[in-house]
């Protein structure tokens, strides 16, 4: 197994489940946080919104977004994928269902035009698990692995 597929073998495994980040975005060259629920899944992050917020509006003008949460960090391009009714939201919506199902309809109304599903595909990142960080490039498929053990300290 190459350091490439044991990363994303890890990303799957930290992230394939309800996972909250922050979602960074950008209107007018200022930035905005806010905090988002996903779901990872064969290279893209799914996110359970409203086509008339801000983080969509923010999407369609620049596609070009960040994820970060406990120094996992990922950097690539969002898109609005509709309404999770559409045909084409078939197959994610029964899994996003499973993995949103103890808050999706309490924070989701599918009878509302509005409500869409996002997708997110890393370009780049980096992510840790057991002492061992990956930082890597989705687009070139390759990864390095460090020694990486969270830690923050106060200076001063």
């Amino acid at each position: 197994m190459t350091v490439y597929e044991k990363s994303i073998s890890v990303l799957s495994e930290l992230f394939g489940k309800d996972y909250t980040f922050v979602l960074a975005t950008t209107n007018q060259n200022i930035p905005s946080a806010r905090v988002i629920d996903t779901y990872y899944e064969d290279g893209v992050f799914w996110i359970v919104t409203y086509a008339k917020s801000n983080k969509v509006k923010d999407i369609t003008d620049n596609p070009n977004v960040a994820l970060c949460n406990n120094f996992h960090t990922f950097n690539g391009k969002a898109y609005n994928m509709g309404h999770p009714l559409k045909i084409e939201n078939k197959k994610v919506r029964e899994k996003l269902l499973k993995v949103f199902e103890p808050w999706y309809f309490n924070h989701n109304d599918e009878s509302d035009e509005n409500m869409c599903y996002v997708k997110f595909i890393p370009e780049s990142g980096f992510f840790h698990k057991d002492g061992k960080g990956y930082r890597v490039n989705f687009l070139k498929e390759e990864a390095t692995e460090i020694s990486f053990s969270p830690a923050i300290e106060m200076v001063g």
